[in-house]
């Protein structure tokens, strides 16, 4: 967008000369035209097409100084018509502009006193808003814009809003912009806007000279800097409108550039455009429209996109006012809030003209309602939006309609979090299959935190995104289940989610083989949310109140407080024998089984935590054993990127080698843990081949997952060598193997991590008891896991047991020389030395150790 000027009529005053012009003598600068009072420039597009004529009658020159100037009164008008002479000027005789242009650009140098200099700069600024011939008049003088940019500096206003004025002028001419820029004028202008007590004429003029110098491209990155957007930013808060337009005009150019989004968020232009689009003050138009330009760019970035939602900003896709005519007003239902709770019907007796109907709002007693903020807030967000879809007025700006369909297609606005919110909500109910689409990615991208997660709850988006789970088309059905993905984060969202019966349609799903994956992921992490096994244990052993305290959300929905509104909770609640016939329905274990075989790690870990959840309410497991389980498992456990040893991604790509291996520990976990729950049946056990998945589990316990991974890896590898192995003790080779690999590790990292004394302590003496035992290599372990250096802590810092024990282990530690070294590095020495010397209860076992040392 250009910050460009209107031409305007001036008067030029005579400079300070030393000769002067004959009595006879009249020179007028008359521009043909209505008569239009000065006024300040308005940063919008310039105009080429206005044509500045001049009259000239008697024209002379003066020697030294040659002056334009109008000699008749200071207060007289221009003429309102043209004159005959003008054709015959134009056709005989050189442009009147080329002419006097040098004459003023002369005296713009610095030769000249400040008030020649000023009343030049003036009249060529006047002279630069009669069109783009009057400023290549003015461009081709070569030294001109040095000159106007060195005007800058002056102590004086008048001179550096002319200045500026004429540089913006110049600059809004594509072909002389990269010369403004050449010639210093971005970092003049940055100077000029750091002075403290600078006029809003000058602001202004300087300002929408950037503006129109950040069209081009190549020269945002050189406005974008740590100088100009903080005086930008400022800018946004000056009392003067038409500064604040300028400000948020070259921020809005800025925002087109992506290179530039980092280093604008850093100085904080979000929060700053966000309180300019809320505030709407008579005359703000302009700025609320550059700050929703600005804010779009930025928030096409997904990081940045949370920041703008955060400020209370929700985008909101453009449909076409079109497709809002399908929206059909439940006129003749009774009323509801948006959430779907239904209203007491209250009145005593029906009008017999129907007002009781008509104006049911007020029949609601306000001493038996307790009716929530946020319901108040969409009830009043629902009626708005649903309003203006009714008379047509839903996507009006700028006083026009929205254009045709494929102008809106990917548009975005920008609207404050209650409005948005109702009109996605709104837009879920339509027949555009793209605008229900694009609405639930809207409402998925905007579910970002508790608040606005249970603003869409009580606006009523759930029961219309579960309705789309249904749907025939693919797109809508995969931004729906996004939209309940990120909404059931919530756990207070999480239970209308539920309550809405959204087992049955994700089942359906997930049992057609056509479902492509990112649908089948979304839909995973839903089931598994609800299907979660650790929460069905704790509904066995816990399902009321204790020691007669009432249940929370019972207490929080008593009768008194309810008044006129019934709640929906109880016909929403789920069906427990439903869940179970659903859950349990054999194509659907059948396809979680395939997704163990041939999915991705992530998508192993969700389908083996729902088939735990299908163990604990099917304790027969008839329905998981029937469908060849086992091979689902034997998938699982042979990870890929634990078997690949050619692959060098691990050197070349660390970090995405530590995400795989983190992936594939968490879906062995799963899976173990679900292995530990069927080992419990004779007919699985019968039915697996268990040196197989003994092999398996080994080969995981030594591999390189994460530690706390391997807690049922190993429980799993014990349970099942103890069912096969009635003779099962420490000295068992696989009972060995989770000795070395996972129980030691984990005393270790205990000993590392934990800030308590007494579980310090307990895990030394655990270690020390697996060495007394004779646990073949479990010195090897010790030193292999870094556990040297906290033993020494230990020794220094621990209780007199914990000491007892971390000398015994370092003297086992000692009696391999290949641990010496890392022994004296890690302070032992010193340590043992001040032990023997205070003639503490260990100092014979501590000097012991010592001569075994090569100090």
């Amino acid at each position: 967008m250009l910050a460009s000027a209107t031409p305007t009529p001036f008067t030029l005053k005579p400079p300070n000369t030393q000769n002067t012009l004959p009595n006879n003598t009249q020179v007028e600068v008359i521009p043909v035209g209505r008569t239009r009072k000065t006024k300040r420039i308005n940063p919008t597009v310039f105009s080429y097409a206005t044509k500045h004529q001049y009259h000239c009658s008697n024209l002379i020159s003066c020697s030294n100084r040659a002056v334009i100037s109008r000699l008749s009164s200071s207060d007289a008008t221009p003429q309102q018509s043209t004159t005959p002479d003008i054709e015959e000027i134009e056709r005989t005789s050189p442009s009147f502009g080329d002419v006097h242009v040098a004459l003023f650009v002369r005296m713009l140098g610095l030769d000249h006193d400040d008030l020649d200099r000023e009343q030049a700069i003036v009249a060529l600024w006047k002279y630069s808003l009669g069109g783009k011939k009057c400023i290549d008049a003015i461009m081709q003088f070569p030294g001109c814009l040095n000159l106007t940019i060195n005007l800058l500096r002056s102590k004086s206003s008048s001179p550096c809003e002319a200045a500026a004025g004429l540089l913006r002028a110049v600059s809004s001419v594509n072909l002389y912009r990269e010369l403004v820029a050449e010639s210093g004028a971005i970092e003049e202008i940055t100077g000029l806007l750091s002075q403290p007590s600078l006029t809003p004429e000058v602001k202004e003029q300087s300002i929408c000279t950037l503006w129109n110098l950040s069209v081009d491209e190549k020269l945002r990155a050189k406005i974008a800097n740590s100088d100009i957007l903080p005086l930008l930013i400022k800018s946004l808060d000056d009392e003067d409108i038409k500064v604040k337009e300028a400000a948020g005009g070259v921020l809005a150019n800025l925002a087109l550039s992506h290179f530039n989004h980092s280093i604008m968020v850093e100085v904080g232009v979000i929060p700053k455009m966000a309180k300019a689009l809320k505030t709407d003050v008579e005359g703000s138009k302009v700025l609320r429209k550059e700050a929703r330009n600005a804010l779009l760019e930025l928030a096409k970035d997904e990081y940045y996109r949370i920041l703008v939602i955060e400020e209370g900003l929700v985008p909101v896709p453009m449909i076409g006012a079109s497709a809002y005519k399908s929206f059909k007003p439940g006129l003749h239902s009774w009323p509801s809030l948006p959430d779907g709770t239904k209203i007491k019907q209250t009145s005593k007796g029906s009008s017999i003209f129907g007002a009781s109907e008509l104006l049911l709002g007020l029949n609601v007693d306000d001493e038996n309602v307790n009716i929530e903020e946020t319901k108040m807030n969409a009830i009043v967000a629902r009626t708005q939006q649903q309003f203006l879809a009714r008379i047509g007025a839903i996507e009006i700006e700028n006083g026009e309609k929205s254009q045709s369909e494929c102008s809106t297609e990917l548009r975005l606005t920008l609207l404050p979090w209650m409005d948005g919110v109702a009109r996605l909500v709104l837009i879920l109910e339509l027949e555009d299959e793209s605008a229900i689409s694009r609405a639930a990615e809207s409402i998925a991208d905007a579910s970002i935190n508790e608040h606005m997660r249970v603003a869409f709850m009580e606006a009523g988006a759930i029961k219309h995104l579960v309705r789309l789970l249904g749907h025939d088309n693919d797109s809508v059905k995969l931004a729906a289940t996004q939209a309940l993905d990120r909404l059931s984060i919530s756990n207070r969202v999480f239970q209308i989610i539920k309550a809405e019966g959204i087992i049955y349609p994700l089942v359906n799903t997930l049992k057609h083989l056509q479902t492509s994956e990112s649908l089948i992921e979304m839909s995973l992490n839903i089931l598994a949310r609800i299907l979660d096994p650790a929460k069905e244990m704790k509904s066995k052993f816990y399902d009321g109140p204790v020691n007669g305290s009432k249940n929370l959300s019972a207490a929080a929905k008593s009768p008194e407080d309810s008044g006129v509104l019934t709640g929906t909770m109880a016909d929403k609640s789920i069906s427990k024998a439903n869940t179970r016939e659903d859950v349990l329905d054999t194509a659907l274990i059948a396809r979680l089984v395939g997704i163990l075989k041939n999915s991705s790690p992530i998508l192993q870990r969700k389908a083996a935590s729902i088939l735990e959840f299908v163990t604990i309410i099917d304790p027969s497991m008839h329905s998981i054993i029937s469908v060849n389980i086992g091979s689902g498992l034997a998938a699982v456990f042979q990870q890929k990127v634990l078997n690949d040893v050619d692959s060098d991604v691990e050197g070349q790509q660390p970090e995405k080698y530590a995400l795989e291996v983190e992936e594939a520990g968490l879906a062995i976990s799963a899976a173990s843990r679900l292995l530990t729950k069927l080992l419990d049946s004779q007919q699985f056990r019968q039915s697996i081949n268990s040196t197989h998945f003994t092999k398996l589990l080994r080969e995981i316990l030594k591999s390189n997952i994460p530690l706390h991974y391997k807690d049922w890896v190993a429980a799993s590898l014990v349970k099942l060598s103890s069912l096969s192995d009635r003779n099962f003790d420490l000295l068992n080779p696989i009972n060995m193997e989770v000795t070395l690999y996972e129980t030691i590790p984990r005393l270790i990292e205990k000993m590392k991590t934990s800030f308590s004394p007494e579980a310090q302590e307990a895990a030394v003496m655990e270690l020390n008891r697996i060495i007394a035992e004779g646990v073949v290599d479990s010195t090897h372990a010790i030193a292999s896991e870094g556990g040297i250096v906290p033993l020494v802590k230990l020794i220094e810092d621990g209780s007199e047991r914990a000491v007892e024990a971390g000398l015994a282990i370092l003297y086992n530690l000692c009696m391999d020389s290949e641990n010496h070294s890392e022994i004296l590095a890690a302070g032992a020495v010193p340590a043992l030395r001040r032990i023997v010397l205070s003639q503490r209860p260990q100092w014979p076992r501590a000097l012991l150790v010592l001569r075994t040392l090569p100090t």
